[in-house]
């Protein structure tokens, strides 16, 4: 079955190991064939991009998916992950489906299930900003 992507202006994708840039107009692709990596713009991370260590975890399923070989890239994933896990105990759940995902070799699902987790990060994030401000302003009173 084939894929259609419509590209923005100056829109980046990912197909294979491909990084392919639009010109300066609307472009529609039509791309075919079996189990091929694609990403689009909006969701590649890069090492500059990914500032947390949820994001690095994406990053690196980012580059298995993308990958010619993507098993090159669990000891890093592996690593994280566990680092991960002692940080924010909270997450194992999602990361278990990650995991899941990765064995079983659909890293594009692995992906998807790796936003919920920048997601739930987020969220413990945001609610550690607000207890540090509430403390802050206790602290101040």
């Amino acid at each position: 079955m084939a894929l259609k992507v419509e590209l923005k202006p100056h829109e980046k994708i990912i197909i294979g190991s491909c990084v392919i840039t639009n010109t300066d107009q609307r472009a529609k692709l039509l791309i075919e064939g079996e189990r091929v990596p694609i990403l689009r713009e909006k969701d590649i991370l890069t090492p500059e991009t990914a500032d947390t260590p949820a994001k690095l975890l994406y990053l690196a399923v980012q580059l298995m998916y993308v990958a010619r070989d993507p098993q090159d890239h669990h000891p890093v994933y592996f690593d994280l992950m566990r680092d991960l896990l002692s940080a924010m105990p909270s997450s194992v759940e999602i990361i278990q489906e990650i995991n899941n995902h990765i064995l079983s070799g659909d890293y594009y699902k692995a992906l998807k299930e790796s936003r919920k987790l920048i997601a739930h990060e987020a969220v413990l994030l945001a609610k550690a900003r607000r207890n540090a401000s509430a403390s802050s302003l206790q602290g101040a009173a």
